[in-house]
C-alpha cells in the first residue's frame, strides 16, 4: 500500500573522476492515524522504496537502497530525513552496506535527521562491510525537538573476515551528535586505522571483526528500562549497556553481525513498547 507522495526527483549526476555525489532528502507526516511519506527529493543513486506498512497505518516503513551496492573512494553520498510531529518511521537498508578499497579519495557517507515532538524515528540499516584499505568517514546528526525519541542501530565488519580478509590498511573515521533542542545529549568521534592498535586492544575491537551499537534516545529513559537491558546479553561475542540522561547504550563486539543484531532487535524490543504503544516488528527485508 503507498502513501500519498509529492515527489520531486533530480536527474541522476555522477561527480568527476567516476565517483558519486548522491543526495536523498525524505520528509514524514502524520495524517490522521496514518504516518505518510510526503515529500523525497533524490540526486543521484540514492533511492527509497515505496512506502510499506507491515505494521498497519501508524508506522510507515521505508528502504533505502543505494544501487552500486558500496561506496568508493570519492563517494559522498548523504541522508536527510525529517519527522514532522507526531509521526512514526522505521527506515531500513536492503542488505550490507559496503566500504571499497581506496588508494587515495575518501568515500563519505552524511545522516542527518530531524525529529519533531511526538515523532519516533527507528533507523535501522543492515552491517556495513569496511573493505581493507578502504578509506571512509561516517557522520550522523539527530536532531531531537521535545519529547521526540530517536532508535539508531549500527553494525560494523572490519574486513571481509568471512573469506579471511583483515582490515589491515586504511582507516574509518565516524563522528555522531544527537541533540535535544540544541542541547548535545550525545557526542562521539573515532577513528580506527587499519592494521593499527585498536583492533587488538581491550579498549577496542579485541581481535573481534565486529562492533556496533545500539542506542535509544528518549526522555523516558528510566531505571526499569535500564535493568531489562542488563537481564539480556548476546548468546555469541561481549556486549554491554549504560544508560545517560536521556539516553541507554548498548554496544558489541565478536565475531559475527548476526550475533549483534540478534541481541539489539531483543534490545529493542524491550523498549519498543514505551516508546511507540506497539510491539517491534523486525523489517521483512531482513528475512530475504
Amino acid at each position: 500500500m503507498n502513501a500519498p507522495i509529492d515527489s520531486h526527483v533530480i536527474a541522476r549526476a555522477g561527480a568527476a573522476a567516476g565517483s558519486w555525489q548522491a543526495r536523498l532528502q525524505l520528509r514524514f507526516e502524520r495524517r490522521g492515524e496514518r504516518t505518510v511519506l510526503a515529500q523525497r527529493e533524490h540526486l543521484g543513486p540514492l533511492r527509497i522504496q515505496k512506502a510499506l506498512y507491515p505494521e498497519g497505518e501508524r508506522v510507515c516503513h521505508g528502504i533505502v537502497l543505494h544501487p552500486p551496492a558500496g561506496i568508493a573512494g570519492g563517494d559522498e553520498l548523504s541522508i536527510e530525513v525529517r519527522l514532522d510531529a507526531a509521526a512514526h518511521a522505521l527506515l531500513t537498508t536492503p542488505g550490507a552496506g559496503k566500504w571499497y578499497r581506496s588508494a587515495a579519495a575518501e568515500g563519505v557517507l552524511r545522516q542527518a535527521m530531524v525529529i519533531a515532538p511526538g515523532a519516533l524515528c527507528e533507523w535501522l540499516p543492515q552491517e556495513s562491510i569496511i573493505f581493507d584499505r578502504a578509506l571512509a568517514r561516517l557522520e550522523t546528526r539527530v536532531e531531537l525537538q521535545g519529547d521526540a525519541a530517536f532508535v539508531g542501530m549500527e553494525m560494523l565488519r572490519f574486513g571481509r573476515s568471512a573469506s579471511g580478509e583483515r582490515f589491515a590498511g586504511g582507516e574509518f573515521r565516524t563522528s555522531t551528535r544527537i541533540s535535544r533542542d540544541g542541547r548535545p545529549v550525545w557526542l562521539e568521534r573515532g577513528r580506527l586505522s587499519g592494521g593499527g592498535r585498536l583492533l587488538e586492544s581491550r579498549v577496542g575491537l579485541a581481535g573481534r571483526p565486529v562492533c556496533g551499537t545500539l542506542v535509544v534516545a528518549t526522555p523516558r529513559v528510566d531505571d526499569e528500562m535500564l535493568e531489562a537491558w542488563r537481564g539480556l546479553m548476546p548468546a555469541e561475542g561481549e556486549g554491554a549497556v549504560t544508560r545517560l540522561p536521556g539516553l541507554l547504550l548498548a554496544r558489541f563486539r565478536g565475531s559475527c553481525c548476526e550475533a549483534g543484531r540478534a541481541w539489539f532487535v531483543n534490545l529493542w524490543s524491550l523498549v519498543r513498547p514505551a516508546l511507540a504503544g506497539v510491539p517491534a516488528v523486525v523489517p521483512r527485508i531482513w528475512n530475504t
